[in-house]
């Protein structure tokens, strides 16, 4: 927990004050990230992850609440209780492995965490936002969510979904002061990258310098992680009032992969 939250200068035109976020998957990485950057905007965040001692650690840097939560299981992700104003879905999992290989388990469960359970925390949070005319759903996609990879199945098949749900939130919610975007990063430095790297070396049976030079960095043009701070405050920027007029959109934060 010692990396720095926020490794860019912030908007300072972007107030939450008042407003209410849930960012899953909170506990590390991009959601880590964003929590603090909402947090800092003046939002009440609440940090959901199903490591609690992470879960707990963060909301205490942000002065936000902890929700321990495994979203693989629809009974837990139905019982919440929280009605925000921003959600950001953000968890996610990964399994490399090609596809006549894959776990239908491991296939099953990924698509439960990144494509289902945010339907089901915009089923729980539309109608409060629809209420209070105002509302933010922002979806942490990925380049995948636009482009395929070998060996990623079920995260490339949970991007690609989660690209059709934000737009379709998007357009039932235009009427009610909601908007919906995906922000889609290439590699970020997180650890679910790290643990990617060892995965991926071991599907290319290459070394793990060779999987960040030859495999995550070949589509860039820009030979760099992307930094979670920079990915929030995107996600910032789409909460601001400026932001207004910006919805069902794809934003890519990709260093170029697209561009070829």
């Amino acid at each position: 927990m010692s990396a720095s939250l926020v490794s860019t200068p912030p908007l300072a035109d972007v107030d939450l004050t008042g407003r209410t976020a849930l960012v899953t998957g909170a506990g590390s990485g991009i959601g880590r990230a964003c929590a603090a950057r909402l947090a800092g905007a003046g939002a009440a965040v609440t940090v959901l992850d199903r490591d609690e001692p992470s879960a707990r650690a963060v909301a205490d840097e942000v002065g936000g609440q902890a929700c321990v939560l495994d979203l693989s299981d629809p009974d837990a992700v139905d019982g919440l209780t929280a009605a925000p104003d921003v959600l950001v879905n953000n968890a996610g999992m990964q399994h490399v492995a090609p596809l006549e290989e894959f776990p239908p388990d491991s296939f099953g469960r990924i698509l439960r965490v990144m494509l289902e359970a945010p339907f089901r925390l915009a089923h729980r949070c539309l109608p409060h936002m629809y209420a209070g005319g105002w509302g933010r759903v922002i979806n942490i996609s990925s380049v995948h969510g636009l482009r395929a990879s070998p060996y990623k199945s079920a995260y490339v098949t949970a991007k690609h979904g989660l690209e059709g749900l934000s737009k379709v939130i998007a357009l039932e919610g235009a009427g009610h002061g909601v908007t919906s975007n995906c922000v889609n990063p290439a590699y970020v430095r997180t650890p679910l990258v790290e643990e990617q790297i060892t995965a991926q070396a071991d599907a290319h049976g290459i070394g793990e310098d060779e999987v960040v030079e030859q495999v995550m960095l070949a589509p860039s043009a820009i030979k760099r992680l992307v930094e979670p701070g920079e990915v929030a405050e995107l996600v910032a920027y789409l909460c601001s009032d400026q932001a207004s007029f910006i919805t069902g959109s794809s934003i890519l934060i990709d260093g170029g992969w697209t561009a070829h």
